[in-house]
C-alpha cells in the first residue's frame, strides 16, 4: 500500500494530502462495494465478508478493492454499520403492526373513577 511505503520512508512527518487521498480511496471503494450489494440484492449471497456479512459473487471484485484500500478495522466497522442499518430497515419495513413506535393511551381516554 502506498501509505505503508510512505510511512516507512518518513516516520516523523505527516502529510495531510497523503492521508486525505488514502481516505478518499477507501470511501470510494466502500461506496462501490455497497452499491454493488444494493444492485445485486436479488442474487443469492455466496461469499462471506467480515462480521457475518454475505454478498453475491458479482461483488467480489469491488470487495477486493474495498479490502485493499481500507484498513481492516475500517472494513469491519463499515460492515457492522451496513448490517445494523439493514437490520433496522428490515424491522421498519416489516408488515407486522406491532413493530415501530408504540402509541400509548392518552389521559383523556380514561374516565375518572367516581369518588365515594
Amino acid at each position: 500500500m502506498v501509505l505503508d511505503t510512505y510511512a516507512s520512508s518518513n516516520p516523523n512527518q505527516v502529510h495531510e494530502d497523503v492521508l486525505q487521498k488514502s481516505r478518499d480511496a477507501c470511501y470510494k471503494a466502500r461506496d462501490a462495494f455497497y452499491s454493488c450489494l444494493e444492485k445485486e440484492s436479488g442474487k443469492k449471497p455466496t461469499e462471506i465478508a467480515s462480521v457475518g456479512l454475505l454478498y453475491p459473487k458479482e461483488c467480489s471484485l469491488s470487495r477486493t478493492e474495498f479490502v485493499k484500500n481500507c484498513r481492516s478495522s475500517w472494513v469491519k466497522h463499515f460492515d457492522r454499520e451496513y448490517c445494523r442499518n439493514k437490520r433496522v430497515q428490515r424491522l421498519l419495513d416489516d408488515g407486522d403492526e406491532r413493530k415501530g413506535p408504540m402509541s400509548l393511551p392518552q389521559p383523556y381516554t380514561f374516565k375518572p373513577s367516581p369518588s365515594s
